[in-house]
C-alpha cells in the first residue's frame, strides 16, 4: 500500500479548524497551533529507542500516538503539512550555538525550514525546544521581529545567518546556518548523530518543552519551569517518578510510551544542583 500523508489528521492533532491556504496568516497560525499541541521531547533517545525520520513513522508517532519529538521529527512533519497545503518549502540545517561561544564549531544537528511565499522568504522552526520560534521570521537581516513570545532577529555576514532571540534583555544566538537546500540523507546522518552519539545530551537528560499562548513550559530532567510572558517564572523540582509522569502527561499532553525501562530512566534523572 502506498503511503499518503494525512493532512486532515495533522490538522486535528494541532486543533486547527480554520480553512487552510498557502498564505502568511495561515503559516503563522499553523506554527502557533503546532508548538502548542505537539511538545518537543526526547524520550526515545533517552530510552535508546531509534528515532526514525521517515515521514510515515513520524506521522504515526506525533500525530496518531500522542507523542512529541525533536527537530528532525517536528520540522519534517510541518514540512509535509505545508507542502500538502501548497507552500514552497525548503529544508535547511544549522549548527546549534545556544549556550555556547559565538565562534564554536558544532555539528550540523538542527533542522529548520525556509518557506518562499509571494516573492518573500520566511523561516519557520517548530523544533528548538524551550526557545522554539512560535511564528514565521522574514529572511531579513538586522530587523527585530516579534513573535507570539520573545522577539527574534537574524544577523547575516559572508553567507552565514544567525538566528537570535531576546531573553531577559540579552540577545542570544540559537544557531547559525546557510541557505543551501539539504537532501534527505543529510538529515538521516544528522539524526543518527544526534540520537546515538554517546556524547549527545539527548541520551543522558530529559528535555521537554511546549509553547502555549502567554507562556512556555520547560522540563530539564526534574526541573519544571513555567515561563510567563512578561511575568515571573514558576519553578518546581519533581521529586519522584510519579510526579515526572504526571507533568509529562498533564502539562505536556504526552501519551507515554509503554517501555519496560521508562520508570527506571525517569528515576535516574538527576536533581538540580
Amino acid at each position: 500500500m502506498t503511503y499518503s500523508f494525512d493532512l486532515a489528521a495533522y490538522l486535528r492533532r494541532i486543533g486547527y479548524q480554520a480553512p487552510v491556504q498557502p498564505d502568511l496568516a495561515t503559516l503563522r497560525a499553523l506554527v502557533a497551533a503546532h508548538v502548542a499541541a505537539i511538545p518537543f521531547e526526547n524520550l526515545d533517545p533517552l530510552l535508546r529507542v531509534p528515532v526514525v525520520i521517515e515521514l510515515e513513522a513520524i506521522e504515526r508517532k506525533l500525530v496518531h500516538a500522542g507523542r512529541g519529538g525533536y527537530c528532525f521529527e517536528q520540522n519534517h512533519l510541518l514540512r509535509a503539512a505545508l507542502s500538502a497545503i501548497g507552500y514552497e518549502v525548503t529544508g535547511l540545517i544549522a549548527r546549534v550555538l545556544w549556550g555556547r561561544d559565538e565562534d564554536a564549531i558544532t555539528a550540523q544537528s538542527h533542522m529548520l525550514l525556509r518557506v518562499d511565499l509571494a516573492g518573500e522568504s520566511w523561516l519557520v522552526d517548530v523544533g528548538f525546544g524551550g526557545q522554539t520560534l512560535t511564528g514565521a521570521l522574514k529572511l531579513e537581516a538586522d530587523t527585530v521581529q516579534p513573535s507570539a513570545h520573545e522577539p527574534y532577529r537574524l544577523l547575516h555576514a559572508d553567507g552565514v545567518w544567525r538566528m537570535q532571540t531576546l531573553v531577559r534583555d540579552t540577545w542570544g544566538t540559537l544557531y547559525r546556518f546557510d541557505l543551501q537546500p539539504r537532501y534527505p540523507v543529510d538529515y538521516v546522518v544528522a539524526n543518527h548523530y544526534t540520537s546515538t552519539y554517546p556524547e549527545s545530551h539527548f541520551l543522558h537528560m530529559l528535555v521537554v518543552a511546549r509553547s502555549l499562548p502567554g507562556r512556555r513550559l520547560n522540563l530539564r530532567n526534574r526541573d519544571f519551569v513555567i515561563h510567563h510572558l512578561g511575568g515571573e517564572s514558576v519553578r518546581r523540582t519533581l521529586q519522584n517518578v510519579a510526579e515526572i509522569r504526571d507533568v509529562l502527561q498533564r502539562e505536556f499532553s504526552i501519551r507515554l510510551p509503554e517501555h519496560p525501562e521508562l520508570d527506571q530512566r525517569l528515576d535516574a534523572l538527576p536533581f538540580p544542583e
